[in-house]
């Protein structure tokens, strides 16, 4: 836990490490953040390190390398077909917090427990939990709809289970599928091995990272196309909510039912 004391220290070596790091992505060629996305990625990235440590921070730059990676995969074809991402997959300010939004509040409530140090231990680990979740949920989101793309040799409407063409809101594929559990899996793990999560929450997180994926499937196939304003990035909001408040409850009901 950090304490009021070593918050200005945390928060000058937050800012100088972030600005260096954002500093060498807006040089390099293969642009993996717009300019916007590049200074919304700097305030996620400061926040993240000030409240939650080399733990939590090394979970976000994973989660973003890898997401950066597997949305890149089979990108001709994905672009001939329609089906790419925008910006040929660079982030910009609505990526950034549609995918960070949930891991965001997290770590302001972890920041505000240290800061004040509340003994709340139930509540710190939940929140922790709940940060590993939802980038879980992310990551799992988005490596089973970038593989399934890709790769998905058959695609239903997850609603009907009748074929659909790849690329369409709601499809999911066995690809996708087992692409998206695998990361979640992979993620989970690392939080267990920084500290952030036991082996109960590795569970935790794969299982509500499952469920709320299915979920963003079914709000992409039933609500997305009749509200205009449900966009991508708001579903991605309530999908990494979905995610954290899951693996949150289940954590909760264990320690006080189970």
């Amino acid at each position: 836990m950090l304490s009021l004391y070593d918050f200005p220290n945390t928060w000058l070596v937050a800012i100088g490490l972030n600005t260096v790091l954002l500093g060498i992505v807006w040089l390099v060629p293969k642009k993996l953040l717009t300019p916007a996305g590049i200074f919304n990625a700097w305030l996620l990235g400061v926040l993240i390190l000030a409240t939650l440590g080399w733990s939590g921070y090394a979970v976000v730059c994973v989660y973003f390398v890898v997401g950066s990676a597997v949305t890149r995969i089979g990108m001709a074809q994905k672009e001939a077909e329609g089906i790419a991402e925008k910006r040929s997959g660079a982030r910009g300010p609505e990526n950034v917090w549609g995918s960070a939004f949930t891991a965001a509040l997290c770590a302001v409530g972890i920041g505000i427990i240290d800061g004040l140090a509340s003994d709340d231990l139930m509540l710190r680990s939940l929140l922790l939990l709940g940060y590993v979740a939802s980038f879980c949920t992310k990551l799992s989101d988005t490596c089973a709809s970038e593989v399934g793309k890709a790769y998905g040799k058959r695609t239903f409407l997850i609603t009907t289970l009748q074929p659909v063409p790849r690329g369409s809101e709601g499809a999911v594929s066995l690809e996708g599928t087992l692409a998206g559990i695998f990361a979640s899996v992979v993620l989970a793990m690392l939080g267990l091995l920084l500290g952030l999560i036991d082996v109960w929450g590795v569970i935790w997180c794969v299982l509500a990272a499952f469920i709320a994926t299915n979920i963003e499937s079914v709000i992409g196939a039933t609500l997305q196309s009749r509200w205009q304003w449900l966009t991508n990035e708001l579903v991605n909001v309530l999908n990494t909510l979905i995610g954290a408040a899951a693996a949150m409850l289940f954590a909760w009901m264990r320690a006080n039912i189970i």
